[in-house]
Protein backbone atom coordinates (compact mmCIF):
# COMPACT_ATOMS: atom_id res chain seq x y z
CA UNK A 1 0.00 0.00 0.00
CA UNK A 2 1.35 3.12 -0.62
CA UNK A 3 1.45 6.48 1.24
CA UNK A 4 -1.55 7.56 0.07
CA UNK A 5 -3.92 4.94 0.72
CA UNK A 6 -3.92 3.56 -2.30
CA UNK A 7 -3.34 -0.58 -3.58
CA UNK A 8 -2.07 -1.65 -6.92
CA UNK A 9 -4.87 -3.18 -8.98
CA UNK A 10 -3.86 -6.41 -9.25
CA UNK A 11 -6.42 -9.19 -10.73
CA UNK A 12 -8.46 -11.14 -8.35
CA UNK A 13 -8.53 -14.52 -7.91
CA UNK A 14 -11.01 -16.16 -9.76
CA UNK A 15 -10.74 -18.96 -7.94
CA UNK A 16 -11.31 -17.07 -4.75
CA UNK A 17 -13.26 -18.37 -2.05
CA UNK A 18 -16.25 -17.05 -0.32
CA UNK A 19 -16.45 -14.40 -2.83
CA UNK A 20 -19.52 -12.40 -2.43
CA UNK A 21 -20.97 -8.90 -3.32
CA UNK A 22 -19.52 -6.18 -1.56
CA UNK A 23 -21.04 -3.58 0.50
CA UNK A 24 -19.87 -0.61 -2.33
CA UNK A 25 -21.72 -3.09 -5.20
CA UNK A 26 -25.17 -3.34 -3.23
CA UNK A 27 -25.10 -0.06 -2.92
CA UNK A 28 -23.89 0.41 -6.87
CA UNK A 29 -27.30 -1.61 -7.21
CA UNK A 30 -29.73 0.23 -5.19
CA UNK A 31 -28.71 3.23 -7.84
CA UNK A 32 -29.69 1.38 -10.54
CA UNK A 33 -33.40 0.75 -8.53
CA UNK A 34 -34.57 4.41 -9.14
CA UNK A 35 -33.40 4.13 -12.87
CA UNK A 36 -35.31 1.12 -13.81
CA UNK A 37 -38.26 2.42 -11.54
CA UNK A 38 -38.18 5.37 -13.46
CA UNK A 39 -37.98 3.40 -17.11
CA UNK A 40 -40.78 0.65 -16.17
CA UNK A 41 -43.48 3.81 -15.09
CA UNK A 42 -42.99 5.27 -18.08
CA UNK A 43 -43.11 2.65 -19.92
CA UNK A 44 -46.38 1.91 -18.69
CA UNK A 45 -47.45 5.73 -19.15
CA UNK A 46 -46.91 5.33 -22.97
CA UNK A 47 -48.00 1.99 -23.36
CA UNK A 48 -51.33 3.61 -20.93
CA UNK A 49 -52.08 5.91 -23.62
CA UNK A 50 -52.09 3.37 -26.74
CA UNK A 51 -48.60 3.81 -28.03
CA UNK A 52 -47.19 0.37 -27.37
CA UNK A 53 -44.80 0.31 -30.55
CA UNK A 54 -43.03 3.59 -29.46
CA UNK A 55 -43.49 2.64 -26.00
CA UNK A 56 -41.28 -0.51 -26.71
CA UNK A 57 -38.84 1.10 -28.82
CA UNK A 58 -37.84 3.75 -26.17
CA UNK A 59 -37.72 1.68 -23.32
CA UNK A 60 -35.28 -0.64 -25.28
CA UNK A 61 -32.89 1.96 -25.45
CA UNK A 62 -33.23 3.50 -22.44
CA UNK A 63 -33.24 0.04 -20.65
CA UNK A 64 -29.91 -0.89 -22.86
CA UNK A 65 -28.01 2.26 -21.32
CA UNK A 66 -29.27 1.24 -17.92
CA UNK A 67 -28.58 -2.69 -18.24
CA UNK A 68 -25.09 -1.78 -19.93
CA UNK A 69 -23.65 0.48 -17.55
CA UNK A 70 -24.51 -2.07 -15.00
CA UNK A 71 -22.99 -5.48 -16.74
CA UNK A 72 -19.37 -3.34 -17.19
CA UNK A 73 -19.30 -2.52 -13.96
CA UNK A 74 -19.75 -5.41 -12.40
CA UNK A 75 -17.57 -7.78 -15.25
CA UNK A 76 -14.60 -5.24 -14.34
CA UNK A 77 -15.54 -5.30 -10.56
CA UNK A 78 -15.04 -9.24 -10.66
CA UNK A 79 -11.53 -8.91 -12.03
CA UNK A 80 -10.30 -5.98 -10.43
CA UNK A 81 -11.99 -4.60 -7.15
CA UNK A 82 -9.02 -3.42 -4.96
CA UNK A 83 -12.25 -1.25 -2.70
CA UNK A 84 -9.64 1.29 -1.88
CA UNK A 85 -10.47 5.02 -1.49
CA UNK A 86 -9.64 5.46 -5.34
CA UNK A 87 -11.63 2.79 -6.52
CA UNK A 88 -14.49 3.93 -4.45
CA UNK A 89 -14.59 7.41 -5.45
CA UNK A 90 -14.53 6.28 -9.29
CA UNK A 91 -17.53 4.17 -8.75
CA UNK A 92 -19.34 6.91 -6.87
CA UNK A 93 -18.87 9.09 -10.13
CA UNK A 94 -20.41 5.95 -11.87
CA UNK A 95 -23.60 5.92 -9.42
CA UNK A 96 -23.67 9.69 -10.12
CA UNK A 97 -23.87 9.40 -13.82
CA UNK A 98 -27.08 6.60 -13.36
CA UNK A 99 -28.83 9.47 -11.54
CA UNK A 100 -28.28 11.73 -14.07
CA UNK A 101 -29.26 9.06 -16.82
CA UNK A 102 -32.55 7.89 -14.44
CA UNK A 103 -33.43 12.09 -14.43
CA UNK A 104 -33.56 12.04 -18.51
CA UNK A 105 -35.83 8.75 -18.94
CA UNK A 106 -38.51 10.12 -18.95
CA UNK A 107 -38.19 12.70 -21.54
CA UNK A 108 -36.31 10.47 -23.63
CA UNK A 109 -38.95 7.63 -23.71
CA UNK A 110 -41.70 10.43 -24.64
CA UNK A 111 -39.87 11.57 -27.45
CA UNK A 112 -37.22 14.44 -26.48
CA UNK A 113 -33.53 14.11 -27.84
CA UNK A 114 -31.92 12.41 -25.45
CA UNK A 115 -29.52 14.80 -24.08
CA UNK A 116 -29.21 14.18 -20.43
CA UNK A 117 -29.91 10.29 -20.93
CA UNK A 118 -26.44 10.56 -23.10
CA UNK A 119 -24.51 12.70 -20.27
CA UNK A 120 -25.28 10.64 -17.90
CA UNK A 121 -24.22 7.44 -19.78
CA UNK A 122 -21.15 9.13 -20.82
CA UNK A 123 -19.88 9.80 -17.26
CA UNK A 124 -20.31 6.07 -16.33
CA UNK A 125 -18.33 5.04 -19.16
CA UNK A 126 -15.49 7.18 -18.98
CA UNK A 127 -15.32 7.00 -14.93
CA UNK A 128 -14.83 3.16 -16.26
CA UNK A 129 -12.20 3.74 -18.49
CA UNK A 130 -10.11 5.40 -15.91
CA UNK A 131 -10.62 2.33 -14.02
CA UNK A 132 -9.27 0.21 -16.81
CA UNK A 133 -6.15 2.68 -17.41
CA UNK A 134 -5.62 2.05 -13.41
CA UNK A 135 -6.36 -2.12 -14.34
CA UNK A 136 -3.50 -1.67 -17.39
CA UNK A 137 -0.63 0.03 -15.21
CA UNK A 138 -1.20 -2.13 -12.59
CA UNK A 139 -1.56 -5.42 -14.16
CA UNK A 140 0.69 -6.14 -17.12
CA UNK A 141 -0.20 -9.14 -18.21
CA UNK A 142 -3.63 -7.58 -19.19
CA UNK A 143 -2.09 -4.38 -20.08
CA UNK A 144 -2.92 -5.12 -23.80
CA UNK A 145 -6.81 -5.97 -22.68
CA UNK A 146 -7.28 -2.52 -20.76
CA UNK A 147 -5.55 -0.44 -23.56
CA UNK A 148 -8.29 -2.08 -26.05
CA UNK A 149 -11.41 -1.33 -23.60
CA UNK A 150 -9.85 1.79 -23.13
CA UNK A 151 -10.02 3.10 -27.00
CA UNK A 152 -12.97 1.00 -27.48
CA UNK A 153 -14.93 2.61 -25.04
CA UNK A 154 -13.63 6.14 -25.54
CA UNK A 155 -14.14 6.32 -29.26
CA UNK A 156 -18.15 4.54 -28.75
CA UNK A 157 -18.73 6.92 -26.33
CA UNK A 158 -17.18 10.16 -28.83
CA UNK A 159 -19.81 8.89 -31.04
CA UNK A 160 -23.06 8.83 -28.56
CA UNK A 161 -21.96 12.54 -27.87
CA UNK A 162 -22.06 13.35 -32.07
CA UNK A 163 -25.63 11.74 -31.79
CA UNK A 164 -26.73 14.42 -30.02
CA UNK A 165 -25.95 16.47 -33.34
CA UNK A 166 -27.73 14.24 -35.51
CA UNK A 167 -31.55 15.20 -36.56
CA UNK A 168 -33.54 13.76 -33.93
CA UNK A 169 -35.59 12.12 -36.73
CA UNK A 170 -32.47 10.44 -37.89
CA UNK A 171 -31.35 9.15 -34.50
CA UNK A 172 -33.38 6.28 -34.67
CA UNK A 173 -31.68 4.69 -37.22
CA UNK A 174 -28.42 5.63 -35.99
CA UNK A 175 -28.93 4.20 -32.20
CA UNK A 176 -28.70 0.40 -33.04
CA UNK A 177 -25.36 0.71 -34.77
CA UNK A 178 -24.04 2.58 -31.41
CA UNK A 179 -25.16 -0.67 -29.58
CA UNK A 180 -23.85 -2.83 -32.01
CA UNK A 181 -20.25 -0.93 -31.51
CA UNK A 182 -20.81 -1.44 -27.49
CA UNK A 183 -21.44 -4.82 -27.43
CA UNK A 184 -18.36 -5.82 -29.90
CA UNK A 185 -16.04 -3.78 -27.75
CA UNK A 186 -15.45 -6.97 -25.08
CA UNK A 187 -15.55 -9.17 -27.76
CA UNK A 188 -12.56 -6.80 -29.65
CA UNK A 189 -10.79 -6.50 -26.12
CA UNK A 190 -10.97 -9.83 -24.90
CA UNK A 191 -10.30 -12.00 -27.83
CA UNK A 192 -7.32 -10.17 -29.12
CA UNK A 193 -5.59 -10.79 -25.66
CA UNK A 194 -5.92 -12.58 -22.29
CA UNK A 195 -9.02 -12.51 -21.16
CA UNK A 196 -9.55 -10.63 -17.75
CA UNK A 197 -10.37 -12.98 -14.49
CA UNK A 198 -14.16 -13.87 -14.44
CA UNK A 199 -14.74 -15.60 -10.75
CA UNK A 200 -17.73 -17.14 -12.21
CA UNK A 201 -19.23 -17.72 -8.60
CA UNK A 202 -19.16 -13.97 -8.29
CA UNK A 203 -21.04 -12.85 -11.64
CA UNK A 204 -23.70 -15.09 -11.37
CA UNK A 205 -24.40 -14.33 -7.72
CA UNK A 206 -24.38 -10.14 -9.05
CA UNK A 207 -27.04 -11.25 -11.78
CA UNK A 208 -29.18 -12.98 -9.68
CA UNK A 209 -29.25 -9.77 -7.21
CA UNK A 210 -30.02 -7.45 -10.03
CA UNK A 211 -32.63 -9.74 -11.18
CA UNK A 212 -34.56 -9.55 -7.54
CA UNK A 213 -33.83 -5.63 -8.62
CA UNK A 214 -36.35 -5.95 -10.98
CA UNK A 215 -38.45 -8.63 -10.02
CA UNK A 216 -39.10 -6.54 -7.11
CA UNK A 217 -40.71 -3.49 -8.95
CA UNK A 218 -43.17 -6.39 -9.72
CA UNK A 219 -44.33 -7.22 -6.31
CA UNK A 220 -44.59 -2.65 -5.79
CA UNK A 221 -46.82 -3.02 -8.98
CA UNK A 222 -49.23 -5.53 -7.02
CA UNK A 223 -49.31 -3.82 -4.44
CA UNK A 224 -50.20 -1.11 -6.24
CA UNK A 225 -53.28 -2.78 -7.99
CA UNK A 226 -54.26 -3.50 -3.95
CA UNK A 227 -54.43 -0.12 -2.91
CA UNK A 228 -56.21 1.07 -6.10
CA UNK A 229 -58.46 -1.83 -5.32
CA UNK A 230 -59.03 -0.52 -1.66
CA UNK A 231 -59.35 3.07 -2.86
CA UNK A 232 -61.71 2.24 -5.30
CA UNK A 233 -64.13 -0.78 -3.99
CA UNK A 234 -66.14 -1.31 -6.79
CA UNK A 235 -62.75 -2.58 -8.50
CA UNK A 236 -62.15 -4.64 -5.38
CA UNK A 237 -62.80 -7.83 -6.79
CA UNK A 238 -60.72 -7.65 -10.22
CA UNK A 239 -57.80 -5.68 -8.50
CA UNK A 240 -57.58 -8.15 -5.94
CA UNK A 241 -57.18 -11.11 -8.66
CA UNK A 242 -55.01 -9.06 -10.74
CA UNK A 243 -52.82 -8.30 -7.20
CA UNK A 244 -52.99 -11.84 -6.75
CA UNK A 245 -52.04 -12.95 -10.58
CA UNK A 246 -49.36 -10.22 -10.33
CA UNK A 247 -48.00 -12.01 -7.21
CA UNK A 248 -47.93 -15.90 -8.39
CA UNK A 249 -46.29 -15.00 -11.68
CA UNK A 250 -43.06 -12.60 -9.86
CA UNK A 251 -42.62 -15.61 -7.41
CA UNK A 252 -43.18 -17.91 -10.35
CA UNK A 253 -40.23 -16.07 -12.04
CA UNK A 254 -37.92 -16.06 -8.93
CA UNK A 255 -38.47 -19.59 -8.67
CA UNK A 256 -37.57 -20.31 -11.95
CA UNK A 257 -34.82 -18.01 -12.33
CA UNK A 258 -33.65 -19.47 -8.97
CA UNK A 259 -34.27 -23.32 -9.68
CA UNK A 260 -30.46 -24.10 -11.13
CA UNK A 261 -26.79 -23.10 -10.26
CA UNK A 262 -25.76 -20.55 -13.15
CA UNK A 263 -22.17 -20.12 -12.41
CA UNK A 264 -21.24 -23.45 -14.17
CA UNK A 265 -22.29 -21.38 -18.04
CA UNK A 266 -19.67 -19.12 -17.84
CA UNK A 267 -16.78 -21.15 -18.92
CA UNK A 268 -14.91 -18.64 -21.26
CA UNK A 269 -15.37 -16.19 -23.53
CA UNK A 270 -18.11 -17.46 -25.75
CA UNK A 271 -19.86 -18.59 -23.10
CA UNK A 272 -18.80 -15.53 -21.15
CA UNK A 273 -20.93 -13.31 -23.53
CA UNK A 274 -23.87 -15.26 -23.98
CA UNK A 275 -24.48 -15.65 -20.85
CA UNK A 276 -23.99 -12.13 -20.20
CA UNK A 277 -25.40 -10.07 -23.48
CA UNK A 278 -28.53 -12.79 -23.42
CA UNK A 279 -29.61 -11.58 -19.82
CA UNK A 280 -30.85 -8.64 -21.47
CA UNK A 281 -33.82 -9.78 -21.89
CA UNK A 282 -33.77 -11.54 -18.40
CA UNK A 283 -33.50 -7.93 -16.75
CA UNK A 284 -35.80 -6.40 -19.68
CA UNK A 285 -38.75 -8.51 -19.48
CA UNK A 286 -38.65 -8.74 -15.58
CA UNK A 287 -38.58 -4.62 -15.66
CA UNK A 288 -41.49 -4.55 -18.13
CA UNK A 289 -43.54 -6.82 -16.00
CA UNK A 290 -44.70 -4.28 -13.45
CA UNK A 291 -45.45 -1.98 -16.37
CA UNK A 292 -47.91 -4.26 -17.37
CA UNK A 293 -49.31 -4.71 -14.55
CA UNK A 294 -49.97 -0.79 -13.89
CA UNK A 295 -51.14 -0.71 -17.36
CA UNK A 296 -53.77 -3.90 -16.21
CA UNK A 297 -54.47 -1.24 -13.13
CA UNK A 298 -55.34 1.93 -15.49
CA UNK A 299 -57.81 -0.46 -18.21
CA UNK A 300 -59.50 -1.59 -14.90
CA UNK A 301 -60.11 1.83 -14.35
CA UNK A 302 -60.68 2.70 -17.48
CA UNK A 303 -57.47 4.83 -18.35
CA UNK A 304 -56.20 3.00 -20.81
CA UNK A 305 -56.42 3.57 -24.53
CA UNK A 306 -55.89 -0.10 -25.68
CA UNK A 307 -57.66 -3.27 -26.81
CA UNK A 308 -58.10 -6.06 -23.73
CA UNK A 309 -55.56 -7.93 -25.91
CA UNK A 310 -52.75 -5.26 -26.03
CA UNK A 311 -53.35 -5.17 -21.90
CA UNK A 312 -52.88 -8.86 -21.73
CA UNK A 313 -50.00 -8.79 -23.83
CA UNK A 314 -47.64 -6.55 -22.06
CA UNK A 315 -47.84 -8.75 -19.14
CA UNK A 316 -47.75 -12.43 -21.41
CA UNK A 317 -45.22 -11.25 -23.79
CA UNK A 318 -42.61 -10.33 -20.60
CA UNK A 319 -43.45 -13.42 -18.67
CA UNK A 320 -42.79 -15.45 -21.81
CA UNK A 321 -39.79 -13.32 -23.31
CA UNK A 322 -38.10 -13.71 -19.21
CA UNK A 323 -39.25 -17.50 -18.76
CA UNK A 324 -37.81 -17.90 -22.46
CA UNK A 325 -34.92 -16.24 -22.10
CA UNK A 326 -34.11 -18.44 -18.51
CA UNK A 327 -34.50 -21.58 -20.20
CA UNK A 328 -32.06 -20.59 -22.97
CA UNK A 329 -29.76 -19.74 -20.59
CA UNK A 330 -29.72 -21.85 -17.68
CA UNK A 331 -32.11 -24.54 -17.79
CA UNK A 332 -32.12 -25.91 -21.24
CA UNK A 333 -28.96 -28.05 -20.43
CA UNK A 334 -30.06 -29.65 -17.80
CA UNK A 335 -33.40 -30.92 -18.57
CA UNK A 336 -34.19 -33.84 -20.26
CA UNK A 337 -35.97 -33.62 -23.68
CA UNK A 338 -39.30 -34.33 -22.06
CA UNK A 339 -38.60 -31.48 -19.58
CA UNK A 340 -37.63 -29.00 -22.41
CA UNK A 341 -40.25 -29.78 -24.57
CA UNK A 342 -42.76 -29.56 -21.83
CA UNK A 343 -41.46 -26.07 -20.75
CA UNK A 344 -41.09 -24.70 -24.67
CA UNK A 345 -45.31 -25.74 -24.75
CA UNK A 346 -46.06 -23.92 -21.80
CA UNK A 347 -44.10 -20.75 -22.73
CA UNK A 348 -46.20 -20.86 -26.07
CA UNK A 349 -49.47 -21.28 -23.75
CA UNK A 350 -48.31 -18.19 -22.07
CA UNK A 351 -48.15 -15.97 -25.73
CA UNK A 352 -51.31 -18.01 -26.80
CA UNK A 353 -53.24 -16.88 -23.70
CA UNK A 354 -53.06 -13.24 -25.66
CA UNK A 355 -56.29 -14.22 -27.52
CA UNK A 356 -58.39 -14.91 -24.41
CA UNK A 357 -57.42 -11.61 -22.75
CA UNK A 358 -59.90 -12.04 -19.72
CA UNK A 359 -58.44 -15.40 -18.65
CA UNK A 360 -54.92 -14.39 -20.05
CA UNK A 361 -53.43 -13.44 -16.41
CA UNK A 362 -55.19 -16.47 -14.90
CA UNK A 363 -53.97 -18.57 -17.60
CA UNK A 364 -50.53 -16.71 -17.43
CA UNK A 365 -49.91 -17.86 -13.58
CA UNK A 366 -50.99 -21.16 -13.86
CA UNK A 367 -48.24 -21.71 -16.79
CA UNK A 368 -45.91 -20.12 -14.63
CA UNK A 369 -46.54 -22.71 -11.21
CA UNK A 370 -46.62 -24.93 -13.80
CA UNK A 371 -43.11 -23.91 -15.13
CA UNK A 372 -42.12 -24.33 -11.32
CA UNK A 373 -43.61 -27.82 -10.88
CA UNK A 374 -41.81 -29.27 -14.07
CA UNK A 375 -38.15 -27.85 -13.01
CA UNK A 376 -38.93 -29.44 -9.52
CA UNK A 377 -39.84 -32.66 -10.74
CA UNK A 378 -37.06 -32.91 -13.45
CA UNK A 379 -34.68 -32.37 -10.80
CA UNK A 380 -35.79 -35.42 -8.59
CA UNK A 381 -36.50 -37.62 -11.88
CA UNK A 382 -33.45 -39.63 -13.32
CA UNK A 383 -31.69 -38.54 -16.41
CA UNK A 384 -33.00 -39.55 -19.20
Amino acid sequence: MTTIGLRRMRPRDPAEGHRAASPLELLFDLVFVVAVGFAASNLHEIEAEGHVSSAILSFAFVFFAIWWAWINFTWFATSFDTDDWLYRVATFVQMAGVLVLAAGVGPAMHGEAPVVVVIGYVVMRLALVAQWIRAGVSAPQYRSTAARYVVGVVVVQALWVALLAVPHAAAPAVIPFLVLFELLVPVWAESRSETTPWHTRHIAERYSLFTLIVLGEGLVASANAVIDGLRHAEHLGPLLTLAGGGLVVVAGLWWIYFAREQHEHIRGLPSALVFGYGHYVVFAAAAALPAGIEVAVSADAGEADLTRASVAATIAVPVALFVAAVWALALRPTLAPRWNVTVVALVLVVLASIAVPTASLVVTALAVAAIVVVLEVAARSPVD
